[in-house]
């Protein structure tokens, strides 16, 4: 089976909720995120993108990134990208999210790089920007396999009940990727700018350090697809 098979089959096993009108996808510019919007932008008549911003050490490359990523995939159903301020420096400190130090190398653990909380924090302006503005669903890019606990069904199916609860809402979490694994996704991916996707958690003068954990996840996800892998690393 070929790589545009393999596509096609995917976007079958897609689940998207059809009753909606409108669909928001929370997104980092990511390869996940962003070939989930992709898919997005198919499907929905209106997709706003969310970003959140925290002061992370990578996000304002990251969000140079996104915005080229966005030009490309224009299309009358993407909406202006919602740029949401959470500050996270009172809360973090000095965790090397923050400061670009000691940022967790290519042959770290994948548990290296969690940031605590980092669901429970994204979601909570994202879901009550969704009810304000009557927006049906929120989309995550999680996929199969995530080891870390605010990624589990349990997590997303109590805090989207606890959220709707506090505002009377009825805004629904959904992770149409949630059986999928990476390579599955990078197929979903072809025909993407993905060279216009940002992965790194420590970039150099605008670009992938190549270094990093992310970088390293980043190389291995098109090899494994057996694409070409076109990022400009440091």
């Amino acid at each position: 089976m070929n790589s545009s098979t393999t596509s096609r089959a995917g976007e079958s096993a897609i689940q998207f909720p059809s009753e909606l009108a409108a669909l928001a996808v929370l997104i980092s510019g990511g390869l996940d995120s962003a070939i989930l919007l992709g898919q997005a932008l198919r499907r929905y008549a209106a997709v706003y993108p969310i970003y959140v911003r925290s002061g992370l050490f990578w996000e304002t490359v990251e969000l140079q990134y996104l915005g080229r990523f966005l030009e490309y995939v224009a299309c009358p159903a993407l909406q202006r990208i919602e740029v949401l301020e959470l500050p996270l420096g009172d809360l973090y400190g000095s965790h090397w999210s923050l400061t670009g130090q000691n940022v967790p190398d290519s042959v770290s653990p994948d548990q290296a790089v969690f940031l605590p909380g980092r669901n429970v924090l994204l979601l909570v302006k994202a879901l009550l920007w969704c009810h304000l503005r009557g927006v049906g669903a929120i989309a995550l890019a999680t996929l199969k396999g995530n080891p870390f606990p605010d990624a589990t069904p349990a997590f997303f199916a109590a805090y989207e009940e606890i959220a709707n609860q506090a505002v009377h809402g009825a805004v629904r979490i959904i992770r149409p990727f949630a059986e999928f694994r990476k390579v599955e996704v990078m197929h979903l991916g072809l025909g993407l700018p993905l060279e216009w996707t940002f992965s790194c958690i420590h970039p150099v003068a605008g670009r992938h350090c190549g270094r990093c954990n992310k970088c390293a996840e980043r190389r291995h996800a098109f090899t494994a697809a057996g694409m070409a892998d076109v990022t400009e690393y440091d």
